[in-house]
Formats: structure tokens, sequence, C-alpha cells
């Protein structure tokens, strides 16, 4: 008969062996709940990825703010505090240009036509802004007013101040590269940012530009990218060649930059340059009449 230390130690061993037994079970169970959750958990996230590729989480609200966003914002100046300046309203916004080249024709007195390709992919509002002002004749019977030391004629000021323009600014969008940094000053120096026939917006402080323009009769070299690109000439590098042999007296400031003879612009017209490019700016929309902020 056994002894009772004998049926404790089975009873115990068994107890042992139960236990082991509903811990291997309650493990089993687990791993079977993990297993599903992780299967379930991966096709859902299989479905998920495959709707945010289909576009099933865009923002309908959200893509529509964006295709409703300004393309150009004007800044407004008040000729209150510049009597130089001449209101004209501002540019359209929305629906403007953003590719291909326009032609822009400049009149003079001195000979025939330049005619500048305005890049209008690299510029789009300076582009759109000259497209708006030659369909107000802003620059229609105004004069150049500078031969600058830099090699290039200023024009775009109704006023031959210097400081005239549209009530509006706009910022600086395609200025050429600056050069990298050089051994030596004069090495950076000798970069050409602005060739020859290069025709720039000059802004009034830096970078704030309105209507002002340079063209470049000779290449200009220099380390400082000073102005935004808006195009180049395509015809009448002759013209331009002449209007360059004028000689220049002191201006108001005492500077030897304003031309003997007086260089007039007859007419700017702002068009399409090849088949298939898009509308000008002025033809596209609607003039507005008041400043945009």
């Amino acid at each position: 008969m056994a002894s009772s230390k004998d049926r404790q130690r089975k009873l115990a061993r068994a107890k042992f062996d139960r236990q082991q037994a509903r811990r291997a079970e309650r493990e089993r169970r687990r791993r079977r709940v993990s297993a599903a959750v992780g299967t379930t958990l991966a096709v859902l996230l299989i479905a998920a990825g495959g709707a945010w590729i289909g576009g099933a989480f865009d923002d309908d609200e959200a893509a529509t703010d964006t295709s409703a966003l300004d393309q150009c914002l004007w800044t407004p100046l008040g000729v209150e505090s510049n009597a130089d300046l001449k209101e004209v309203g501002t540019p359209p916004t929305k629906d403007l240009p953003e590719s291909g080249t326009e032609a822009m024709t400049i009149t003079t007195d001195k000979g025939a036509p330049i005619v500048v390709d305005i890049d209008v992919a690299s510029s789009p509002c300076a582009a759109a802004s000259f497209s708006y002002l030659a369909g107000k004749q802003f620059f229609d019977n105004t004069e150049c007013h500078e031969l600058t030391t830099e090699g290039a004629l200023r024009c775009g000021d109704p006023s031959g101040t210097g400081q005239g323009g549209p009530t509006y600014t706009y910022y600086d969008e395609n200025p050429p590269a600056a050069p990298e940094p050089a051994p030596s000053a004069s090495a950076a120096a000798a970069t050409v940012l602005y060739p020859k026939g290069t025709v720039a917006v000059l802004g009034n402080p830096k970078g704030v530009n309105g209507s002002q323009f340079l063209i470049f009769h000779k290449d200009f070299a220099t380390a400082d990218p000073q102005y935004s690109i808006l195009g180049k000439v395509s015809s009448g590098l002759d013209t331009l060649a002449t209007i360059a042999k004028i000689p220049t007296v002191e201006n108001s400031a005492g500077d030897k930059v304003k031309p003997k003879d007086k260089i007039t612009i007859q007419t700017l017209t702002v068009g399409t340059a090849a088949t298939g490019t898009a509308p000008s700016a002025a033809a596209s929309a609607a003039p507005s009449t008041g400043a945009q902020s």
C-alpha cells in the first residue's frame, strides 16, 4: 500500500502536469490569435496602400484650394509715396501662361524694331506683367533714359527719373546662378552672367521689380547676379548697336549715363512668339482694377 508521502508526490505531479498543459494550450491560443491579427493587419495595410495610391484619401477640398491659388502676387504701391508711379491697376493673378515664349516688340525712333523672346517658362510673372502693361500702352512714347556703365540700355520708366513704374511690384524669378567661389575676386568677376542681347528686369531696390528693364548691348561680367532675366533679343541687334554708340552726358545725379540723343520707345507690344504657345496675359484675362495684397 502506498505511503501517504508517495500519494502526495503523485498528486503534486498530476497537478503540475495539468498546469503545464493549460499553459501550453494558452500559448497555442495566443499564437493562433496573433497570427490571425497579423494576417488581418497585413490585408488591411495592403488594401489601404492600394486605396492611397488610387487617391481614395485625397482631400478634394485641399485640391480645390490648391488649384485656386494665385500664380502671381502683386505688391501694391501708392502714388502718394512716389509721384513718379503710374496707376494702371494690376495684372491678373490666375490662368496665366507658364510655358513657351512670347515676342516683345520694341519700336524706337532709332531703327528697326528690337524683338525680344520672353522666357515665359522661367519668368511667368514678369511675362504677365509686361504683357499687361503693354496692353495698357504703358511703355508707348516713353524714353529710355540711360545707357548704363554695365553696357545696357535702360528703359521702362515713363517718368524718365529711374524711380517710376506701375503701382505694384513683384519679386525676382530668374536671376542667373552666381559663379562658384574663385581663388581671386577678379576671376569670379570675369564670369559673364548677362551675355549681349540679354533682357533683364531692374528692381528698385534690388529684387523688387516693376516696369523698368535692361537690354544688354555687350556682355556683362559680374560675380553678383543683380537682375532677373526676362528673355533675350532675337532680332534688332543692329539697332541696339546703333543706340549703344550714342554719346552720354551727365544726368541730374551727375552720372554720365544719359543719352545725348533722346531714345524714344514709340510702341511696345507683347504677343505670341510661336504657334501653340499660350496667349498673353493681357489677352487671356480681363485687366484687374485693384491692387493685390
